[in-house]
């Protein structure tokens, strides 16, 4: 049975941190910025010197490939990835974690000359934690992306997409192109941190996905008047940040109180307008995302959600709007995927587990054009999104032996 390199592994996990990494730890790199260009000509250089066809498509996606230099005209390829785009000030595994164990299980298969039925290649999507646009790259790989509404997609400061990628050296008008043709994937499969605690607390070295949780993320608007903060009466205020605040404490237990108990709600994005101590708010915005593995749940509380703006602005004299800004769709995972996995893992003398998946990731959007999977190693502590993230190193070798010996099985299907 072959292995990974795991020095070899852990060494390009390391450079790769180098890219937008942050003083205290930790990395920020949004998905067309200079670290996260830096990192991309970094990553199509290993896959070269790892013995590996590499491609770029029009919306930016990187690929490294092994008996395949595209998609469509050959055999449908066994595909593997993730993201090497991160959140603002965000630890140096989610995402990269996929990629780099994907490049490394690939350029073993090379060098040890294993031969496959089918040609594997290996994905970095772009922009996946949705800076303009949530799971960007993987959308517009799937035919899943809305091209009309390219030029409206914006990050939350402002910063158009089209702009971003013109500054990237991309041209927005080859997006299209990224789409994949009819039958190019016989199976997608991806590696991941869980980024929560159920793995670690359970002492289970593999987590099996059985689906993957929908997002709904909106920004919620209230409008109200602008005054003098010392000359107005308390009560002729119409104090749109009051609304703002109102709204998200009501939000979160109405998520909780009637959700499905898998359900997730968070605002972790809050302007107030004109933004001074002297001036009452006239205008709060906030963004709003909610999550659950149901889509008629997520459905019926993005709804309650719409109407619950409106009641609490009726209630203090202001004005609501609801402007939907991204959606995906709750997916199941291939059962034939995650009876690889578990295959594998018996192989490796792993344990495992199924579970579902709380946090979006591109194999969601894989579930639309083929048979998608995932499979999770420990969090430390449960710890993501922040820049203490980690995973303890063997679990991080364990999970990659895992996913070379499934990419070997779903290659040879």
């Amino acid at each position: 049975m072959i292995a990974i390199d795991a020095a070899r592994l852990h060494r390009r996990l390391d450079r790769l941190s180098r890219f937008g990494a942050l003083p205290g730890g930790g990395v920020t790199r949004h998905c067309w910025s200079p670290p996260h260009e830096e990192a991309r000509a970094w990553l199509l250089e290993e896959i070269r010197g790892a013995g590996l066809t590499a491609w770029v498509d029009g919306a930016g996606n990187v690929f490294g490939g092994t008996g395949i230099d595209g998609f469509g005209g050959g055999r449908p390829a066994v595909l593997t990835g993730s993201h090497i785009d991160t959140v603002p000030e965000g630890g140096t595994l989610d995402g990269a974690l996929g990629v780099v164990a994907g490049l490394e299980c690939l350029e073993t298969i090379v060098r040890t000359k294993t031969a496959t039925r089918r040609p594997l290649a290996v994905a970095a999507w772009s922009d996946e934690e949705g800076r303009y646009g949530s799971l960007f790259g993987s959308r517009a790989f799937c035919g899943l992306l809305d091209v009309a509404k390219i030029p409206e997609m914006a990050a939350v400061d402002g910063e158009t997409l089209v702009s971003a990628m013109r500054r990237a050296g991309f041209d927005p008008a080859r997006i299209p192109e990224a789409k994949a043709p009819p039958g190019a994937v016989a199976a997608y499969l991806e590696l991941h941190i869980e980024q929560g605690p159920r793995l670690e607390e359970a002492r289970v070295d593999i987590g099996v996905v059985e689906a993957i949780v929908g997002v709904r993320r909106s920004r919620v608007v209230f409008h109200g008047q602008a005054d003098h903060a010392g000359t107005t009466p308390m009560e002729r205020r119409r104090d749109a940040f009051l609304g703002a605040a109102d709204y998200a404490l009501q939000a979160r237990e109405h998520v909780v109180t009637r959700g499905s108990g898998a359900s997730v709600t968070n605002i972790g994005v809050v302007y107030v307008h004109p933004g001074a101590s002297n001036i009452v708010p006239g205008r709060a915005e906030l963004v709003h995302e909610m999550r659950d593995p149901d889509a008629a749940v997520l459905q019926r509380l993005a709804t309650d959600g719409a109407a619950l703006a409106e009641r609490v602005a009726s209630a203090r004299g202001l004005r609501a709007e609801v402007r939907p800004m991204s959606a995906t769709t709750p997916a199941i995972c291939a059962t034939r995927v995650q009876e690889a996995i578990e295959r594998a893992c018996r192989a490796l003398g792993l344990t495992s587990q199924r579970m579902y998946s709380a946090a979006g990731h591109d194999a969601q959007n894989l579930t639309a054009i083929t048979d998608a999977g995932m499979l999770f190693v420990p969090s430390v502590g449960g710890r993501s999104h922040r820049t203490d993230e980690t995973s303890d190193p063997h679990a991080i070798e364990r999970g990659t032996n895992a996913l070379l010996q499934t990419l070997l099985t779903l290659a040879d299907a």
